[in-house]
């Protein structure tokens, strides 16, 4: 590879704004991937207890359905069920963490859980619905940090990959092939300043 450079002064002054534009790229995702890494660690210690609380409340809804289908008979279960009063919209927004664009989920939500009447239904079932919403939010934020957790890690990954080849091959190989020409250079001029001399030697005989 070095055989094939060009050993002048405008490729050596090409090379030199190069490196310096490599370096400068190296220090900027440096930079980028250890706030990333901060901002990942930050967001996965949310997300252990989230799915801790998630899961508690998931089992404790499950616990209080199975005691109201153990109090009430399926086809009541089902017809007190059959026409939901309560609307539910989702949107997402999109933020940005280091330039990594990553979810914010939106609920909109409208009327009551509990959609029947109390004549013919259990206590426990109106216990249930009611966890069940409570439940759902803890869920949604759940899902909305593991889904930038996820997106965060993708762009961990390959911003450290962009560093480890900056670090690792580009600003190496700049420095070797600036090397390379400074040699070449510093040659060639010791060889002029000796032909000079010789020269000067002639003259002077």
């Amino acid at each position: 590879m070095l055989a094939n450079v060009n050993a002048t002064r405008m490729e050596l002054l090409r090379l030199r704004k190069r490196i310096a534009l490599a370096k400068r790229g190296h220090r900027l995702l440096s930079e980028k991937r250890d706030e990333i890494s901060r901002q990942l660690i930050r967001i996965a210690r949310d997300i252990q207890p989230l799915r801790q609380k998630v899961e508690a409340e998931l089992s404790q809804t499950f616990r209080r359905f199975m005691l109201a289908r153990a109090t009430m008979e399926p086809e009541e279960v089902k017809a007190a069920l059959a026409v939901p009063t309560k609307k539910f919209k989702m949107a997402i927004e999109l933020a940005s963490i280091m330039n990594v664009k990553v979810p914010r989920l939106l609920k909109n939500i409208e009327g009551e859980i509990i959609c029947y009447g109390y004549s013919y239904t259990s206590g426990e079932l109106d216990v249930a619905l009611l966890s069940l919403e409570r439940a759902f939010d803890s869920l949604i934020e759940l899902a909305e940090k593991e889904k930038q957790a996820r997106l965060l890690a993708v762009e961990l990954q390959m911003t450290r990959r962009r560093v480890n080849v900056l670090e690792y091959v580009v600003i190496p190989e700049i420095e070797e092939t600036i090397k390379f020409i400074t040699d070449k250079l510093s040659e060639a001029e010791r060889d002029n300043i000796s032909r000079l001399m010789k020269i000067t030697d002639i003259i002077r005989k």
